[in-house]
């Protein structure tokens, strides 16, 4: 009998599949290849997991794949382009990794960050270009020592952020639905309302999951909010920032930058950010390192072998699917 086979559907780096290659017939995805709806339930078929970076899972995928596959594994902490309640009818699991990515999402935030303060695209391509012009009015930027720190949800990302800020001599601040005691115990942040979080800070970084409370949590009167000179970083899900009112904050001067590894259309990103100097963008690289993907093919290896002996997987969204396959078996 041949080897399980498992449908991966982005491009990982080789030393990120070795795990899962000993063990598995993996399918991979074609590089730089957008499947259709109907390629990729064709390329999945027969597959008992399921890999997903980032591409859409939706109920008719589900109702698809249903017959043969048992989990879907995100490969990052992020599963909002996962059904979770579709895959739960149709007994397969999802499961997330929600640990893994923390440190190198926390340090594209910092690069992010000085990247925009200092200006350092605009002074790579400057030098680049042979330009003599150099003085002490050239390109002159944010001083980020010493200055307010907003963060955005305190959760593992936003709390390892914050610790880096410390680094900083910053002030930290912070807001989300609840204060909570372990980050204030690391970083001495404090808690306040969003208005005095938009209001009193001069670097903002947003740490969010993407749902229905969070679809553009910062949008015009947000933005409206904030100091002139103040920069906005988002490493965490696109539509969480209105994009329009982004765009407009930014050509308008209201704010004074943004980071951006993430989009409200990614991969699409909207042609009006691409104009502006005053925004640093990256294409959804927050894990990128691969310490981090080795790290990921590790534990999505684990979570599959866990869910293909009919276990409840670490990290598991949605354990009663478990219960929804047996029972339809």
């Amino acid at each position: 009998m041949g080897k399980i086979k498992v449908f991966v559907t982005s491009q990982f780096p080789e030393e990120a599949m070795q795990l899962l290659g000993t063990h598995y017939d993996l399918v991979m995805k074609p590089q730089n290849e957008q499947l259709s709806k109907e390629a990729l339930i064709q390329k999945a078929a027969g597959c008992k997991a399921i890999l997903v970076s980032g591409t859409r899972i939706d109920s008719e995928i589900c109702e698809a794949i249903k017959s043969h596959c048992q989990i879907i594994t995100c490969s990052g902490v992020g599963y909002d382009n996962v059904d979770v309640e579709a895959a739960t009818r149709s007994g397969i699991l999802v499961t997330h990794n929600p640990r893994v990515v923390t440190d190198a999402t926390a340090d594209l935030t910092w690069g992010l960050l000085m990247a925009v303060s200092r200006r350092i695209v605009e002074g790579d391509g400057f030098v680049r270009s042979g330009n003599k012009q150099w003085g002490p009015s050239n390109l002159l930027g944010v001083q980020v020592s010493g200055k307010t720190l907003g963060i955005i949800g305190a959760g593992r990302i936003g709390t390892a952020v914050a610790k880096r800020g410390i680094g900083f001599n910053m002030r930290i601040l912070y807001t989300g639905r609840t204060p909570k005691e372990a980050f204030e115990k690391v970083t001495e942040g404090a808690y306040v309302s969003k208005e005095v979080l938009f209001s009193e800070s001069d670097f903002i970084s947003v740490h969010l999951p993407l749902n229905a409370s969070t679809h553009h949590y910062v949008g015009v009167e947000e933005l409206n909010m904030m100091k002139k000179h103040a920069i906005l970083i988002n490493t965490s899900r696109g539509p969480v920032i209105d994009e329009t009112a982004l765009i407009s904050a930014l050509k308008n001067q209201l704010i004074g930058g943004a980071g951006l590894d993430v989009f409200e259309h990614e991969p699409n990103v909207n042609i009006g950010l691409a104009s502006l100097d005053n925004v640093v963008m990256t294409p959804h690289i927050g894990t990128a390192t691969l310490e981090t993907r080795i790290r990921m093919g590790e534990l999505c290896a684990q979570k599959i072998g866990e869910a293909l002996e009919g276990r409840i997987p670490t990290d598991c969204l949605n354990p009663t699917a478990l219960s929804n396959r047996v029972s339809s078996i």
